[in-house]
C-alpha cells in the first residue's frame, strides 16, 4: 500500500545509485520509555537493506516511525539526484506483515487496487484505466494471474505479492517491508525475496526490509542494519554476520563449539 508524504519524482527506472534517502537520528519514546534512539541511516536507490535484531529491539517501531505513525524526532528526507542540495519527503510504499480482512467477503484483488487508486466507488467495478493500471503492477511481481481472485482464496505468499504490487502503485522512492515473509513457505519466501531483488533493480528502488529471517536476507541484501535500540553495526552481510556483537545477539557464537 501506499503511505507518501510526497509524490515519485520520476528518478526510475534506471541505475544512477546516486539518489538517497536520509533518515537522521531517528528516535521514539513511548510512555517516557525509549524504543530507538538516534538511528541514522542513508539508503542508496538500487539497494536492498534490511534491518534486524532480537525481539523488541524497535524494529517495526522504526517502520512506524517513517510512515508517521508514532511521535518522533529527527527527520526523513529525500534527495534526488537532480536539483544538488534540494532534499524532499519521500513517497513511501509500503508491506505490512499481514493484511486483517474478512475472508468470506467477495472483495477481489482489482477491487483493493479500485479503493486504493480510484476516485470512484469500488462498487461500481474495476475496470478501464484502474484495471489496466493493477494489471501491471501485478504483472512486475509476477501475479498478473491474480487479478480477478478474490482476497479469500489468496495463499500467504500470493497476498504478500499482491500488497507489493499495490505499494508500487504509484513507483515510491523508498520501499518499506515488514517482516512480509512471515508464516510464508519456502517456496514463498523464495519467491518473493526474488521478486523484491528484481525491483530494487529494475525500478531503482531504495528499499528496508525489516526481516527475522536470516538464513533467506543474506543473499538478497546489500546491507544489514544490526539494531538493538540503536544502529550496532551496519555493513554488508559478510561483515555484518561476522560482528561478535551480532553472532551473541543470535547465540551463534554458542553453535560454533
Amino acid at each position: 500500500m501506499m503511505i507518501s508524504s510526497g509524490h515519485h519524482k520520476g528518478i526510475a527506472p534506471h541505475q544512477c545509485g546516486q539518489c538517497c534517502t536520509h533518515i537522521d537520528k531517528i528516535s521514539v519514546t513511548l510512555d517516557r520509555h525509549p524504543i530507538i534512539e538516534d538511528v541514522s541511516l542513508h539508503l542508496h536507490c538500487g539497494e536492498l537493506t534490511t534491518v534486524v535484531g532480537p525481539n523488541g529491539a524497535g524494529k517495526s517501531t522504526l517502520l512506524r516511525a517513517l510512515l508517521g505513525e508514532v511521535p518522533h524526532t529527527g527527520s526523513i528526507h529525500f534527495l534526488p539526484v537532480f536539483g544538488p542540495g534540494r532534499e524532499d519527503a519521500p513517497a513511501i510504499g509500503y508491506v505490512p506483515q499481514s493484511l486483517e480482512f474478512d475472508r468470506f467477503s467477495p472483495f477481489s484483488v482489482c477491487d483493493l487496487f479500485a479503493a486504493s487508486i480510484s476516485r470512484f466507488p469500488v462498487p461500481l467495478g474495476c475496470r478501464g484505466r484502474v484495471r489496466k493500471e493493477a494489471l501491471s503492477a501485478l504483472e512486475s511481481v509476477e501475479a498478473g494471474n491474480l487479478l480477478d481472485r478474490t482476497l479469500g482464496k489468496l495463499s500467504g505468499g500470493e497476498l504478500q505479492r499482491v500488497l507489493l504490487a499495490l505499494s508500487l502503485t504509484p513507483l515510491p522512492n523508498l520501499l518499506l517491508l515488514d517482516e512480509p515473509v512471515s508464516g510464508i513457505d519456502l517456496a514463498g519466501r523464495e519467491l518473493f525475496y526474488r521478486t523484491v531483488s528484481d525491483l530494487r533493480h529494475r525500478f531503482d528502488l531504495s528499499i528496508l526490509m525489516v526481516s527475522h529471517d536470516l538464513a533467506g536476507i543474506a543473499p538478497v541484501s546489500d546491507r544489514i542494519v544490526f539494531l538493538d535500540r540503536r544502529v550496532v553495526c551496519v555493513g554488508t552481510p559478510k561483515e555484518v554476520l561476522a560482528n561478535p556483537d551480532f553472532r551473541h545477539a543470535f547465540g551463534l557464537d554458542l553453535e560454533d563449539r
